[in-house]
């Protein structure tokens, strides 16, 4: 049909209300019916979603979200991102002076917003090796403090008490030091194009976080290879690993970084359910399940993603 190579023009397959232009386009010949007809079944599907999604309507780059120069935005968001991450270790860190929690529950409540919160603000760079570099500095700082205190080299008692499990600095050379290496990693390598860092993060954050809380309140039948873990807090860390990932998943997509999927989906189920697998076994307890973790996370999202 002559019409059509007309019809299809791009610029008009974007719905009127967005596009101001294809009502004043008054000379443009009218399509047949068997063409319209085509043309709204072809709309109607998921290649025409998928079209728009990733033609049609590409992100905006997030670095003019604060300042023309790119530059000048990554590092007002690096520090913004960072004032975000300080001000929520200043809050548990006053809630573990002021005894508002357990110490133990404080300690996890700063592994799961931590970590998750910092994730949120990975729009606000710019694509790119520098995006990715400014917003790992922000867990790298904290890589610098976390080793200075539990060195015993910087005197500060409140990051001792809400990060630590029994109050020793030394603490802080193991899991939380791991921890802040991972977000690292996670930023400067695989950055949020990577459903590798979504993984990771996550299971992490949100998996290994919940399953500590829920493990000690239900926690009453014991994993019969590992008297330390329990059924429940197995389950809880597989379902919150998978649901958070599905959430950043989603979250990463609205922003045009990376293309939901059944299939991914199901990468992030498997990778949730071996790491807590890993996390469950005696060698966890041995090397710190913030480092087996994310190691097995990155692991198993190698040879999915």
């Amino acid at each position: 049909m002559a019409v059509a190579p007309q019809f299809i023009c791009p610029q008009l397959l974007l719905p009127a209300r967005s596009n101001p232009s294809f009502r004043s386009v008054t000379n443009f010949p009218q399509p047949s019916p068997s063409a319209y007809f085509l043309f709204r079944t072809w709309d109607s599907s998921s290649a025409w979603r998928e079209g728009l999604r990733r033609n049609l309507r590409p992100p905006v780059p997030a670095a003019v979200m604060f300042h023309d120069n790119p530059v000048v935005s990554d590092v007002i968001a690096s520090g913004l991102s960072g004032a975000i991450a300080l001000s929520l270790l200043r809050l548990f860190e006053e809630t573990a002076k002021r005894g508002v929690f357990d110490q133990k529950l404080n300690r996890k409540l700063v592994h799961i917003s931590v970590g998750s919160v910092f994730m949120l603000c990975w729009p606000m760079f710019s694509s790119g090796h520098r995006g990715a570099i400014l917003a790992a500095l922000v867990p790298g700082i904290n890589i610098i403090r976390v080793l200075l205190v539990g060195s015993g080299i910087w005197k500060d008692e409140a990051i001792i008490k809400s990060m630590s499990r029994f109050g020793d600095r030394r603490e802080l050379l193991k899991g939380p030091l791991y921890y802040a290496t991972t977000i690292t990693l996670a930023s400067a390598y695989y950055w949020r194009t990577s459903p590798i860092a979504i993984a990771a993060v996550c299971n992490l954050c949100a998996g290994d976080g919940l399953a500590d809380i829920i493990g000690r309140r239900f926690g009453r039948h014991k994993i019969p290879y590992n008297s330390n873990k329990s059924w429940a807090g197995s389950i809880a860390m597989a379902l919150a690993g998978f649901l958070a990932s599905l959430g950043y998943m989603f979250y990463f997509s609205s922003f045009g970084y990376v293309q939901e999927s059944w299939e991914m989906a199901l990468g992030f189920l498997v990778t949730s359910l071996v790491s807590t697998l890993v996390e469950s076994l005696p060698i966890s307890s041995e090397l710190d399940d913030n480092l087996t973790v994310p190691l097995t996370s990155m692991v198993v999202g190698s040879l999915l993603f």
